[in-house]
């Protein structure tokens, strides 16, 4: 019940914000050199690229570097920052905020409910309130999702492709924003294909470490890792545990891979910056973020990494192997 008031509430607020969003429109569109707020949690040298390929769309649409201004913000990984960047960013007025993952999404959204924002990388944005649907927004926030109803069907399809005879996987989760419905749809895809769960949801690196404990002396054949990034410490830890026990691990970021961890499917990043170009030009050159339909991932991209699973004791099949889209050496 208390879901539920919560989401009232922020359908409420971003239905408030219609009136001045279309204000903004008639008297901002056109303006030369806009400028537009990027704002991240995560670290800002290690997420360049992602700025990189927001620049590559907005440069595509003939949005040169001196036609426009972007004004990038990261939170070094401390979530408790990103209402002040908002707010900073807001006041130094900008036209335009794109946001990064959803608790940049949703820091953002309770600051302003009249700036347009294109979030990029929210994992469910009906279900987090962000929306009221994904067909007609009506708010002042659209984007792109990193929701995709195959994904996760996916990642349990690569991990019994490796291990074949796989039938318990550890499922480590943090908890956040929208962890309930994330939950629901990795239970129905692993009821599925009859694979049985072992959930773990993680706050601090004390409750990662009980998780670990109680895993040395379960039974299950893989891990899980559905959360995000989940900052550099827990990430490594993580990574380090699963190598230690032995035991494969699938993640749902890129980033893992890239760290020593065995694999990860994931949406691919680049195409999903440069496709939330195509959200900001539409919004400057007029067009109501209301109007503009949520979109979800398109490309994906498999990542394996070769030393990690020479560590492991495992053969990738050449089957698995010739799916990949980098294998890491």
């Amino acid at each position: 019940m208390a879901h539920e008031q919560v989401r009232r509430r922020t359908i409420v607020l971003l239905a408030a914000g219609v009136g001045a969003a279309t204000a903004w429109s008639s008297a901002f569109a056109g303006a030369a050199n806009p400028r537009v707020g990027f704002i991240g949690i995560g670290i800002r040298e290690s997420n360049q690229h992602l700025l990189a390929a927001f620049r590559d769309g907005l440069r595509a649409l003939g949005w040169t570097d001196g036609s426009i201004t972007v004004l990038d913000r990261w939170a070094e990984e401390q979530g408790e920052r990103l209402p002040g960047i908002a707010s900073e960013l807001i006041a130094s007025q900008v036209d335009i905020l794109v946001t990064i993952g959803t608790l940049a999404t949703l820091a953002t959204t309770r600051t302003t409910n009249s700036l347009p924002i294109i979030f990029v990388g929210v994992g469910n944005p009906r279900a987090l309130g962000l929306v009221d649907s994904l067909a007609h927004p009506t708010g002042n926030a659209t984007g792109l999702s990193r929701h995709s109803s195959s994904l996760i069907g996916e990642r349990f399809r690569l991990l019994r492709e490796l291990l074949p005879g796989l039938r318990r996987v550890a499922v480590i989760v943090r908890s956040e924003p929208g962890l309930e419905q994330a939950l629901e749809d990795i239970r129905s895809n692993a009821h599925r294909m009859g694979i049985e769960l072992v959930e773990f949801e993680v706050t601090t690196g004390e409750t990662l470490k009980r998780a670990f404990m109680h895993l040395q002396n379960d039974r299950c054949g893989a891990i899980y890792v559905a959360s995000g990034p989940l900052g550099p410490a827990k990430r490594a830890q993580i990574i380090e545990f699963a190598v230690q026990s032995h035991l494969p691990a699938i993640y749902s970021f890129r980033i893992f891979t890239d760290n020593r961890g065995l694999m990860s499917y994931a949406a691919d990043d680049g195409d999903l910056f440069r496709r939330a170009a195509t959200f900001v030009d539409k919004v400057l050159k007029g067009a109501q973020p209301g109007d503009l339909p949520v979109e979800e991932p398109t490309k994906f991209e498999l990542v394996i990494n070769l030393q990690t699973a020479k560590a492991l004791g495992l053969t990738v099949p050449p089957s698995l192997l010739a799916q990949a889209d980098e294998a890491i050496k």
